[in-house]
């Protein structure tokens, strides 16, 4: 039988309450939790690269709003993958997950669900996003199936480098070469500035988030950016963070951007700038809830990016 009958209450470090623990049959839970549905922050982050350079793309198209049925199917996409990549994360993690206190109560680890009928789950999730695949033009579909690479190989690097939230950067700031290649077919210096600044801002991000996590890592032998950077994190942060603001500008830039994007870009920098002011390392659910702020900070940036596309092609 597919569907898990045994449900033995939420993850420690999900959203209590919400629609998925409250609405949702008992059987179909377990599943939900593996992609993750009630955090929406994971698809976000997977997201906003892709209308970033959807955005950037209208700007040098001379387009007033960016494709809306590109938006559409990122929107779908990401959602999709998301679930599918921490579906595939899960079960490579099972043995990890088993000994850290936040994530113990995993659905897998818990004994909510198999190993098989978790990746039944994974490839319904992966084939939902192949559907939106082929829907852009030839050079975005080999471009996304590209994509599979870093994501197939993000769970193992935290076995083998300090440096896993780089490997992780590579696979969620792939949508800023996606966004651009499904307006033109092909690629250009734009999305890959894009591409580069993705990466820098998701390492910092992804920092954050790893702080909860880091006693639990140092015992079972996971390694990340915020072990190594340890009581130095706010200065890396300061450093990766100024990257990802130039990098950003510059793709703006290349893409004959006007005031609006770059106002935009400067907004979201204070608001990375407040994160790492405001950052206490050793508080967990302070960590969580600014690594869940950089919501916020993609639809700053995004709105300048919609905001000059309007005020271009009105000129």
């Amino acid at each position: 039988m597919f569907f898990s009958t045994r449900d033995t209450g939420p993850v420690a470090d999900a959203v209590k309450q919400h629609w998925v623990d409250t609405k949702l049959p008992a059987g179909m839970r377990p599943y939900a939790r593996l992609a993750r549905w009630e955090r929406p922050i994971g698809w976000w982050l997977l997201l906003w690269p892709c209308w970033w350079s959807a955005a950037l793309a209208a700007v040098a198209a001379g387009n007033a709003i960016p494709n809306v049925w590109h938006l559409v199917l990122f929107f779908v996409g990401a959602v999709a993958m998301r679930g599918a990549g921490c579906t595939y994360n899960d079960i490579v993690d099972v043995d990890i997950d088993a000994k850290v206190e936040r994530t113990r109560s995993r659905p897998i680890p818990a004994g909510q669900v198999t190993k098989t009928q978790a990746r039944i789950f994974l490839i319904a999730q992966a084939l939902l996003g192949f559907l939106v695949l082929i829907q852009f033009n030839m050079f975005s579909i080999a471009l996304g199936i590209a994509s599979l690479v870093p994501v197939a190989i993000y769970p193992f690097m935290k076995r083998v480098t300090d440096w896993p939230q780089l490997f992780l950067g590579f696979a969620f700031s792939w949508g800023a070469l996606m966004g651009w290649a499904a307006e033109f077919g092909s690629l250009a210096l734009t999305p890959l500035l894009l591409y580069f600044g993705g990466i820098c801002w998701t390492i910092g991000y992804d920092t954050i988030y790893a702080h909860q996590d880091k006693e639990d890592d140092a015992l079972v032998g996971v390694r990340s950016t915020a072990r190594l950077f340890g009581s130095h994190t706010k200065p890396a942060l300061i450093v990766l963070y100024a990257l990802a603001t130039v990098l950003f500008g510059l793709a703006a830039a290349f893409a004959d951007a006007g005031p609006a994007a770059f106002a935009g870009i400067l907004a979201g920098a204070i608001h990375l700038m407040w994160q790492v002011i405001v950052l206490n390392i050793d508080d967990g659910d302070q960590c969580l809830k600014l690594f869940r702020s950089n919501s916020t900070y993609g639809w700053i940036v995004f709105a300048g990016f919609v905001a000059d596309a309007l005020i271009g092609s009105a000129l």
